[in-house]
């Protein structure tokens, strides 16, 4: 376990450069007066370290000093391979660096390992777009990106999907997010944070001027609370329904996490038929009609009315198509 912590420490600043004793404890979930028998010991060990005290201190490697130690364990070493993203790196124009990256890494390895990393490539892919759904250009990407490491504003014209739908904005990008094989950018346009699909972007313009990033700024937190809103902004509205036992199995295929899990949530025991009544969200009258009309004849809408009915008509609509002669 120390011997681990010691390698962390000399990662962490080959890495950061200089870094505290009050950063490093946090960082290694130990205590200073822990960072400070490592720091000793690394000392004692001939290791270039040293360290200056004051607000702007800390500990720093000699310069050029370079450890050649990775402590990879061999899941470690696997996990790196599972880790890349290959499709959004190379629309990222990273694609040749991530190659790069990798065989070197090989290389650094150990025989076992490098076999074992192997493996993984050869045997798991990962292909992030879901099913029937071309993937949309992005030709604008590789400026987005670049804005957004470089903390420099952006002029786009946007295409939203509300009146007016082509807009001009000035962005401050703030990070990038890839779901489901499409890429999103979280900018800050006047006073608030807002999503934007990169897809949408029609023409860009990288501008003079830099901004500074919040540096309290969470990207992955902001994203869970804009998915957490967007979904209760999308299934605003409620439905009764009963589904057959082969309905009630055919749920997840044909329908989003959200109302799967609702309907598992709200499922009432099995009827005298074996049916089984549900409440789920829903995004719109017209949308549900379309949704449930999937499930056939294995689910019965109870309410709302008027998604019943509407539900119903578009049954008598099928049927009369189907009528036999």
């Amino acid at each position: 376990m120390r011997a681990s912590r010691l390698v962390s420490i000399l990662l962490l600043l080959q890495t950061r450069g200089r870094m505290t004793a009050q950063a490093l404890a946090e960082r290694l979930e130990v205590s200073v007066r822990t960072i400070y028998r490592d720091v000793e010991s690394l000392h004692a060990a001939g290791i270039p370290l040293y360290g200056d005290a004051g607000p702007r201190g800390g500990y720093q490697l000699l310069d050029g000093y370079r450890t050649r130690l990775t402590g990879l364990t061999p899941d470690e070493a696997e996990s790196l391979f599972l880790a890349g993203l290959p499709g959004p790196a190379a629309e990222l124009g990273l694609g040749a660096v991530v190659t790069a990256a990798q065989l070197k890494l090989m290389a650094a390895l150990p025989e076992e390992l490098r076999d074992r990393a192997g493996r993984i490539q050869q045997r798991f892919h990962l292909d992030a777009p879901s099913w029937y759904r071309d993937q949309a250009p992005v030709p604008h990407l590789p400026a987005v990106a670049d804005a957004v490491w470089n903390e420099h504003a952006l002029q786009v014209r946007y295409r939203r999907w509300k009146a007016p739908q082509e807009v001009d904005r000035r962005l401050e990008p703030y990070g990038l997010v890839v779901k489901a094989g499409r890429w999103y950018l979280v900018a800050r346009s006047g006073e608030q944070v807002r999503t934007y699909r990169v897809s949408q972007i029609l023409r860009l313009r990288p501008l003079p001027e830099r901004f500074t990033r919040p540096a309290d700024f969470d990207l992955a937190a902001y994203w869970q609370g804009y998915l957490a809103e967007f979904e209760a902004r999308l299934r605003w509205g409620r439905a009764v329904v009963r589904l057959s036992p082969d309905g009630l199995r055919r749920l997840a295929d044909l329908m989003t996490p959200g109302v799967v899990t609702a309907a598992g949530a709200s499922a009432e025991p099995p009827d005298a038929e074996g049916w089984t009544r549900v409440t789920v969200p829903i995004e719109s009258i017209d949308h549900a009609v379309g949704e449930f009309l999937r499930l056939g004849a294995d689910a019965e809408v109870i309410s709302p009315p008027e998604l019943r009915e509407r539900v119903r008509a578009a049954a008598g609509r099928i049927a009369l198509l189907y009528r036999a002669e």
